[in-house]
């Protein structure tokens, strides 16, 4: 479906549990900042608490759903972190081993070690293109955003295999030497998920579902590989662009997200991501041990934003910690935070209309700074 120009919509809003007005003001709020439509979710000592407002459609009437699908993006850090870290407990990988031990078919460096790659320390290349602090910009695949973006609305049902992605990575000079910087690189999560398969001989879905999925019940979580589909109940998302002199809108909710693969292919909803992080932060997932080691925070560079394993270790303006990981896939966002423990979860949905430009970034970002003080304190 193409659309010229922007539909407009009339919002409503949906809200279960305990009464929350300013938790339905600010999720209204933060809809009208720039997004179609939002779901959240938030549990507390006051209990849980679940909204959805703005449409779930352009030019349509219907909030929405509550509990729908959206792609998560690179929640899935998350989630392939823990399975590796799973591995680590049962004894079949070495956080500090040289990855070339489970991998030895790619030229890694030999330095690069298991946790490099879960802290975002390897120095590898991103696939999906690297800026550089002078603002050069070298890109990997066509992605969304900046120059390719046309050409990857064009071809969004392109397969993509996970070693075609680390060996482009591979054939760009790497951003550092192992371990002496600290820099976002999907190429990390990709070569996790490699050693998954690789230790366990099995598919990496198959390993969610033994370690994760199954477990903890997460009935509407998918590693979708190179499938475009996505289950329904779900809020749709659009991409916009110029062609012609004249501006397009695109519905993207089917995409073949094998482009990223692994850093950020998940599909979730808002209750399977409180269930995952509140799992996880209250140690149900992983032996204390490793569950400390996840969340020791490594230096990014960013204020008051460090990393660990595979999350966001953020402090709050009101000096308080917070465990996290967002991520976006091309008009559709998610948010998952939680404090150590588990006891206050935050999970949200979004659904926008994205470009080439991130002009929706600006939201994205007001979005996460609002319901994390809202939720977290100030």
């Amino acid at each position: 479906m193409t659309l010229t120009g922007q539909d407009k919509s009339t919002s409503r809003t949906d809200t279960t549990g305990p009464d929350r007005p300013e938790l339905r003001r600010t999720m209204e709020e933060l809809v009208g900042s720039g997004f179609l439509g939002m779901s959240l979710r938030v549990r507390d000592e006051r209990g849980e608490w679940t909204g959805s407002a703005g449409v779930a459609e352009l030019g349509g009437a219907t909030a929405p759903p509550i509990d729908g699908h959206v792609r998560a993006g690179s929640n899935v850090k998350t989630f392939i972190a823990t399975l590796v870290l799973r591995l680590v407990a049962e004894g079949r990988i070495d956080l500090d081993a040289p990855v070339t031990r489970y991998l030895p078919g790619f030229a890694l460096d030999g330095r690069i070690t298991v946790r490099m790659l879960l802290r975002q320390t390897s120095g590898l290349f991103n696939f999906s293109g690297e800026v550089y602090e002078d603002g050069t910009i070298v890109h990997g695949i066509p992605i969304p955003y900046g120059a390719t973006g046309k050409e990857w609305v064009d071809d969004r049902f392109r397969t993509y295999r996970p070693q075609e992605l680390v060996e482009l990575a591979l054939s760009k000079p790497a951003r550092f030497e192992p371990g002496a910087g600290w820099s976002y690189s999907n190429t990390n999560y990709v070569l996790a998920r490699l050693l998954i398969e690789q230790v366990t001989g099995r598919p990496v879905a198959e390993e969610m579902r033994r370690l994760i999925s199954g477990p903890l019940g997460l009935t509407g979580t998918v590693m979708p590989d190179d499938s475009p589909e996505i289950p329904e109940p779900h809020a749709h998302a659009y991409y916009r662009y110029e062609e012609d002199g004249q501006t397009r809108t695109v519905d993207v909710t089917r995409q073949n997200p094998s482009w990223v693969s692994s850093g950020g292919d998940l599909i979730s909803t808002t209750r399977d991501l409180q269930t995952f992080i509140s799992a996880l932060l209250g140690g149900r997932l992983l032996p204390a041990e490793l569950l400390a080691e996840m969340c020791t925070p490594y230096p990014t560079g960013i204020p008051n934003m460090d990393y660990g394993l595979g999350v966001f270790v953020l402090t709050t303006a009101g000096g308080g910690t917070v465990i996290s990981h967002n991520g976006a896939s091309v008009g559709h966002a998610a948010l998952m935070y939680g404090t150590p423990g588990g006891g206050r979860t935050l999970t949200a949905a979004i659904n926008c209309v994205d470009d080439a430009d991130l002009t929706v970034a600006a939201a994205f970002a007001s979005a996460q700074h609002r319901l994390l003080d809202e939720v977290f304190g100030g």
